[in-house]
């Protein structure tokens, strides 16, 4: 998944990224409201973790600008301001969630989590598809009790799209999301492909898979 952290104190922008990448996010990094912006432009990103005190631009009327360049990312506010006008203004805005400085890494990791999994619909962690159960947390496919071994990428591709189930996804949002960007000259649809057909062969060892459809011309969809 795609984050951006609009974020001015560089140390601190740098530390949450290099923990969410841990957590295999895929992390951009803005430290001024234009910056974000033009970033917002040209990308799509599932989380934007956004400072309030920018230097060039209050969060908050940034917060309600970007709405509309990425009306599908969640949004988090990450601040030391922590007035409950400011935190009731944000969520009216359209915030998700509201985290006030100093804050655990790993409570906006696990905030992060339990706001894809309200989003997609599954409020808990583990997730039934088929006969297989995904658990998101802990990053691992059974079924019954046995795991199925998928690469990190394979993982990273299956449960994106299950967030997002019986929701057609082209093959360039697919690289996008879970590899990054990719300039016109580098981007090659065969990367999805490859790892789709990858996925099927693993899974369908244990149990059909009807549920993994290709959408000739388009991309693929989790139909549940």
């Amino acid at each position: 998944m795609k984050v951006l952290i609009v974020e001015d104190e560089k140390a601190l922008a740098k530390e949450v990224c290099k923990f969410l990448e841990k957590g295999f996010y895929l992390c951009d990094i803005a430290g001024t409201a234009t910056d974000a912006t033009d970033l917002m432009e040209v990308n799509q990103y599932d989380f934007i973790l956004l400072d309030l005190g920018l230097p060039d631009k209050d969060g908050l009327l940034l917060l309600d600008d970007t709405k509309k360049l990425c009306p599908d990312a969640s949004y988090i506010i990450l601040t030391a301001r922590g007035d409950l006008e400011d935190r009731i203004k944000g969520l009216d805005l359209g915030a998700d969630d509201y985290l006030a400085k100093p804050f655990s890494l790993l409570e906006l990791q696990s905030r992060m989590q339990a706001i894809t999994r309200r989003k997609s619909g599954n409020n808990d962690p583990v997730i039934e598809l088929g006969e297989f159960n995904v658990d998101l947390n802990k990053r691992a496919i059974k079924h019954q009790s046995k795991e199925v071994d998928l690469s990190r990428k394979e993982f990273d591709l299956l449960s994106y799209m299950l967030l997002h189930k019986n929701r057609p996804l082209t093959r360039f949002q697919l690289s996008e999301h879970i590899w990054g960007n990719f300039n016109d000259e580098d981007y090659d649809s065969n990367y999805i492909d490859v790892h789709i057909k990858n996925i099927r062969k693993k899974l369908s060892a244990y149990a059909p898979v009807e549920w993994l459809q290709t959408l000739r011309g388009i991309g693929y969809k989790i139909k549940l």
